[in-house]
């Protein structure tokens, strides 16, 4: 007869814990929207190198975005509502983010350098087919923080289209002690926005050329994370 409850009572129990972690996401994502709505619209944007994503559209060409990890709270509020489909991992972590973005007029393509990843890339290059940009958070989901991966430099191949490098550095924020330093913008702080040139890589591309534009991408990244960071510092 134990064995019997037992057995009657794991269906349950389990629904029971699936509803929690469901509640759990939705709050702690509800939460998120809000802090990065409310936040969001109190700084104030300083934009650098806005001339190179013009380039990309002058070229007629979709733009690859590609930032740190530590850096999506502003990267989604200042680009909310394009449409813009982001890779974000299969994990707990993944689904935060998807359904914060979402909120911001984003698309999700489910995936990671670990998870799913070749799915997820072959989503994107369909929206990009369909003029849609996309964006990575090219050293996530899980580090090492400030190493890009390749996911952009192969989807740049493929499509033809242009890498766009960019980088923000709050001049007030909270940093949490998280693998990718997470910023958090106080209120009211002014934010800089550094814009890189854009990047392309052959269609025809050998190991080593796409080795070689992996190396200027993390350059780039390197470059933009360096003046962006000690440009507060200065005094």
């Amino acid at each position: 007869m134990a064995s019997d409850i037992g057995e009657h009572n794991r269906p349950a129990a389990a629904a029971g814990t699936g509803r929690m972690n469901r509640l759990k996401i939705w709050c702690i994502s509800l939460l998120g929207y809000w802090a990065i709505r409310v936040i969001g619209s109190t700084l104030r944007w300083q934009v650098e190198g806005q001339e190179n994503l013009q380039a990309i559209r002058a070229a007629n060409k979709r733009a690859i975005f590609t930032f740190w990890h530590g850096r999506i709270f502003m990267g989604t509020y200042f680009f909310r509502n394009q449409g813009i489909v982001v890779m974000t991992s299969r994990n707990r972590d993944g689904e935060y983010i998807a359904r914060v973005i979402r909120r911001f007029g984003y698309c999700a393509a489910r995936g990671s350098s670990t998870r799913g990843g070749k799915r997820a890339l072959v989503e994107m290059i369909h929206e990009m087919r369909k003029n849609s940009d996309v964006a990575f958070t090219i050293d996530g989901p899980r580090g090492p923080r400030y190493a890009a991966k390749p996911g952009a430099v192969w989807l740049a191949s493929k499509t033809g289209n242009a890498i766009f490098p960019f980088h923000f550095s709050p001049q007030r924020k909270w940093v949490l002690n998280s693998w990718d330093l997470f910023h958090i913008p106080k209120p009211f702080s002014r934010v800089l926005l550094l814009m890189g040139a854009p990047i392309y890589v052959k269609a025809d591309a050998t190991e080593a050329e796409l080795e070689e534009s992996q190396g200027v991408l993390q350059r780039s990244l390197d470059d933009l994370l360096h003046r962006g960071d000690s440009y507060w510092k200065r005094p």
